[in-house]
C-alpha cells in the first residue's frame, strides 16, 4: 500500500518540493559546509558527491513501503532558491520520523520550523500518521530547540548509541502523537 502525496507542499514562505536536477548549486552550497553538515548524517560534500547524492533524492518522492524518506527541497517562494532540505520516513504502521537541513544563511529565519510543520502537517492530517519521530546527536541544541518549539516531547537520551562521524555520539530521541499534534497550538 502506498501513501497518496499531493506535492508541492505550500507554505506562506517557502515552497517543498520534489529536488530537481537545477537545485545543484543550491545544494552544493550547504553539502559542502563542514558547519551545516556537522549534525547531519553524511559528510561534507564536494560537487561531484553532492551531484552523485541529488540524483538520488530525485527518486526520493513517493512513500510506497516502509523504510522509505520522502526528500523535499526547502525553496524560498521570493527567491527560489533552495536553503534546505526537509525529510519524511514512512517508518512502519502510521509512523514516521522528520528530518531537516537548512544552510548557513537560511538559519535562524523560521524556515526550519515552517517547512518542519508543514511536514507534520503531512504526516498526520494527509497520511494518517499516530506518531511522528526525530532524532538527533545531543550536541545539536539548535534542532533539540526547534524540536521542543514544534511540540515534541524528549523520549530518550541514548548515551554512545552511535558511531558518528569517527566518534561515538549520544543521541536525543523526540516524538509527537497525533492527539499532541491536534492540541498543540502553532509553534512559536
Amino acid at each position: 500500500m502506498s501513501l497518496t502525496l499531493h506535492l508541492p507542499l505550500d507554505t506562506s514562505r517557502l515552497v517543498l518540493r520534489p529536488h530537481r536536477m537545477s537545485d545543484l548549486d543550491d545544494l552544493a552550497r550547504f553539502h559542502g559546509d563542514p558547519d551545516v553538515v556537522r549534525y547531519v548524517p553524511w559528510p561534507v560534500r564536494d560537487r561531484a558527491a553532492t551531484e552523485e547524492t541529488l540524483r538520488v533524492k530525485l527518486t526520493q518522492t513517493e512513500l510506497v513501503a516502509h523504510g522509505q524518506w520522502l526528500v523535499l527541497a526547502v525553496e524560498v517562494r521570493d527567491t527560489g532558491r533552495v536553503v534546505g532540505e526537509v525529510l519524511l520516513k514512512w517508518a512502519s504502521e502510521a509512523q514516521g520520523e522528520i528530518g531537516f537541513a537548512l544552510a548557513r544563511d537560511g538559519q535562524g529565519q523560521g524556515y526550519a520550523a515552517e517547512a518542519a510543520t508543514a511536514m507534520l502537517r503531512l504526516g498526520f492530517d494527509e497520511l494518517g500518521f499516530h506518531r511522528i519521530t526525530a532524532v538527533c546527536i545531543a550536541e545539536n541544541d539548535a534542532s533539540a530547540r526547534l524540536l521542543g518549539r514544534l511540540g515534541f516531547r524528549q523520549e530518550a537520551r541514548l548515551v554512545d548509541n552511535v558511531h558518528f562521524k569517527g566518534a561515538w555520539a549520544t543521541q536525543l530521541v523526540f516524538a509527537m502523537l497525533e492527539d499532541e499534534w491536534r492540541s498543540r497550538a502553532e509553534p512559536r
